[in-house]
């Protein structure tokens, strides 16, 4: 008898060939499935703005949205917006064109140091600044804040953008006739585009999101308004109006970012090899560059580090005792490390979709998570409220439900890094594996999950210390008696105990400083470097 030559080869998958991805362990509909139910969960703050804003009444609505203290607010955030964004945008760049394309000395050095801010979390940076500076407040000081808080975020893939151009087209713009500075404005920034509005983006967001570093110098934006109303009416009528104008601005803050990427293409196409960049020798200007560079760093990194640890020498071994920090530290540690896995477990169908069978459907899933991603975490800390109290009682100020709020909130971190990680283990070992007769789990768990595990790992790290850090939702969601790293330094700030919280803000820089590491070499690897 001849054999069917047209026939798959025994437990090859018939699903398998060219273009076609081999089906997952449980097939792509339960992936999907899967992924639907993730999106619609994470469309639950965003579903509570809506409702409670329609619950309220029009009439209600509009009186508490037009009335002078919302103007107020407004005013404050749109001004902390406006004057930030631009800062972070300039110290960003400036320091990201310093280290990549000039003859700066020390510029290893200085990249990393110009990136070591995020190490410190905004509420630590208030409050080193308001020990240096006791009478510290308003929208100047905000703005103080926010800038050496945040500048990095703009630096870290302004840096990365600028160390991968290739310098070919600034080499024919010199060869033109144009100098140093005209081929920088017309050349190169143009094509630090993405790199700025995605930083500017992150800037606008955490501003829309901070709550700790503004409260602590009596500035007043949305986020604390709708947490004095929450404190004061418990999830009244006033504090839901505020969140939906918070939501508003958050979704046209993603609106615009989109807008603003445009749709030129940055990237080099034909064959060859990248040329070296030629750096802009200083010269004279060597000096004030350092000296920027130098206070730029004082500044945003060494004053915090210094006020900490001053109240921490201050505070003597007393504030070190084992049965006040060593329970908040394992706390910290615990939400953290299951917050991560979960984070990791959650983000993996909707990753595998948009890597293994990308279309519309899956871009959509993203796009929801992207969006829930960037509302700040009191806006998301009462939804819960809202939904455990109103619809399943028994949850309220459970474990469960605060970690499943640090899922919604840090999900893209995660999902970001195993898009990478899924998108470097090709679907031709999958295939291979089921080719030479391996069930789908096993090909699965052996190729898939084993290439992907490094990736995994930087996902689970980042969402980890965002945990650490993590202060509002934590605050409303966790259950009664929890102490964190993050709720005690501001109980104890609160109180003016600034002795008694430097242990709790110290440990959290501590924590942080990996992350801030792992973001840097990841902006490297992007690079090729």
């Amino acid at each position: 008898m001849t054999p069917d030559l047209s026939a798959p080869p025994r437990g090859s998958s018939t699903t398998a060939g060219r273009g076609s991805s081999p089906r997952p362990p449980f097939g792509v509909s339960a992936v999907s499935a899967l992924a639907v139910l993730i999106a619609l969960f994470s469309l639950v703050p965003l579903a509570y703005v809506v409702y409670m804003t329609a619950a309220t009444g029009w009439d209600t609505a509009v009186e508490l949205i037009f009335r002078p203290r919302v103007a107020e607010l407004l005013l404050n955030t749109l001004l902390l917006t406006a004057i930030t964004v631009p800062l972070c945008l300039v110290l960003g760049v400036a320091g990201a064109w310093l280290v990549e394309r000039t003859t700066l000395r020390g510029a290893r050095i200085w990249a990393v140091l110009l990136a070591a801010p995020l190490a410190i979390p905004a509420f630590v940076n208030s409050y080193a600044w308001v020990s240096a500076i006791p009478s510290l407040g308003g929208l100047g000081s905000g703005v103080l804040i926010a800038t050496l808080s945040y500048f990095p975020l703009v630096y870290i893939p302004a840096a990365a953008a600028l160390s991968r151009l290739d310098p070919a087209i600034e080499q024919s713009a010199a060869a033109l006739g144009l100098g140093a500075w005209r081929s920088f404005f017309r050349v190169v920034l143009p094509q630090l585009r993405i790199a700025m509005t995605g930083g500017a983006l992150l800037v606008a967001l955490h501003l829309l999101a901070e709550y700790g570093a503004f409260a602590m110098i009596r500035f007043d934006t949305f986020t604390t308004a709708i947490m004095v109303q929450y404190q004061s009416t418990f999830n009244g009528a006033a504090g839901n109006m505020l969140a939906s104008v918070l939501v508003f601005f958050c979704l046209l803050l993603l609106l615009a970012e989109v807008r603003s990427r445009g749709t030129a293409r940055y990237a080099r196409i034909g064959p060859g090899a990248q040329a070296k960049a030629l750096r802009l020798p200083l010269h004279a200007y060597q000096l004030p560059a350092q000296l920027f560079l130098v206070g730029l760093t004082v500044l945003a990194f060494g004053l915090p580090l210094f006020f900490v640890l001053r109240w921490v020498a201050s505070g003597g071994t007393a504030a070190w005792a084992a049965d006040e920090f060593l329970p908040a530290l394992l706390t910290t540690l615990g939400y953290g490390l299951t917050g991560a896995a979960a984070t990791i477990v959650v983000a993996f169908p909707m990753a595998y979709l948009a890597v293994r069978h990308p279309g519309w459907f899956s871009k959509s899933l993203e796009l929801s998570n992207y969006i829930t991603s960037s509302l700040p975490g009191i806006v998301v800390g009462l939804a819960f409220v809202t939904v455990s109290i109103r619809i399943v009682p028994g949850i309220y100020q459970t474990a469960g439900v605060l970690v499943a709020a640090y899922v919604l909130l840090f999900l893209p971190r995660a999902l970001v890094n195993l898009r990478a990680g899924l998108a470097q283990a090709p679907k031709e070992l999958d295939e291979a594996a089921l080719a030479l007769g391996k069930r789908p789990l096993v090909a699965f768990v052996r190729v898939t999950l084993r290439l992907t595990a490094p990736a995994a790992a930087g996902g689970a790290a980042l969402v980890f210390l965002a945990i650490a850090n993590e202060l509002t939702a934590t605050l409303l969601l966790s259950p009664n008696g929890t102490r964190t790293l993050a709720t005690e330094f501001w109980s104890k700030s609160s109180e003016i105990d600034y002795a008694g919280a430097a242990p709790y803000a110290l440990l959290m820089i501590l924590l942080s400083a990996p992350m801030t590491y792992l973001l840097f070499q990841q902006s490297k690897k992007v690079a090729g470097q």
